[in-house]
């Protein structure tokens, strides 16, 4: 009997220090790569991010794929900003409503997150910024009836649970067919 209460109170204390250990890293930020911060002239590490982030672009993505455009202005921080992968910018959660509302009316673009990725860095003035670089599957029909199959990875800045700014990149299906070049 004596044997096996030290060997539960063995078995505690080395339960407790792991569970220490655990708490302990959880607590310092995760170094998961690093980034040149717009305005920044040094690489500053990136961290795991908050991945509260993720339901909010994922009810975003529902927003835009059920045209809901109240829903998607509410979500947009007042200054928003938009860069497509074809160099366009839009600015103002009001430019970014119009915008969709025509392109709604004409088209029926669908968006289907595949992965996401929660990360943060501080910028130029030693803010921590919160990111969330997530993999998406875009569909849309042509003006002549094709349909439209593209692979978008959007980076998106949030600020106070608000998406603040969205930078898009975007690649064609992939076809074994067409010769590969750059």
């Amino acid at each position: 009997m004596k044997t096996l209460a030290i060997l539960l109170i063995a078995i505690s204390t080395i339960s407790c220090q792991n569970n220490s250990e655990i708490i302990a890293s959880k607590s310092s930020p995760v170094e998961i790569g690093s980034a040149l911060m717009e305005g920044t002239s040094e690489m500053t590490p990136i961290v795991a991010g908050n991945t509260s982030n993720q339901s909010v672009w994922i009810e975003y993505i529902e927003a835009h794929n059920n045209r809901d455009l109240d829903k998607i202005a509410a979500i947009n921080a007042e200054d928003w900003e938009g860069y497509t992968a074809q160099g366009s910018v839009l600015k103002g959660t009001e430019a970014h409503i119009e915008a969709l509302d025509n392109w709604f009316k004409t088209s029926s673009p669908k968006w289907e997150v595949k992965w996401m990725i929660a990360n943060a860095a501080k910028n130029k003035d030693g803010v921590i910024e919160q990111w969330l670089t997530t993999g998406n599957d875009f569909t849309d029909i042509d003006a002549d009836g094709n349909p439209i199959f593209e692979h978008n990875v959007h980076d998106i800045l949030f600020v106070e649970g608000k998406i603040k700014k969205i930078n898009v990149y975007s690649r064609a299906k992939a076809q074994d067919s067409t010769p590969f070049n750059y």
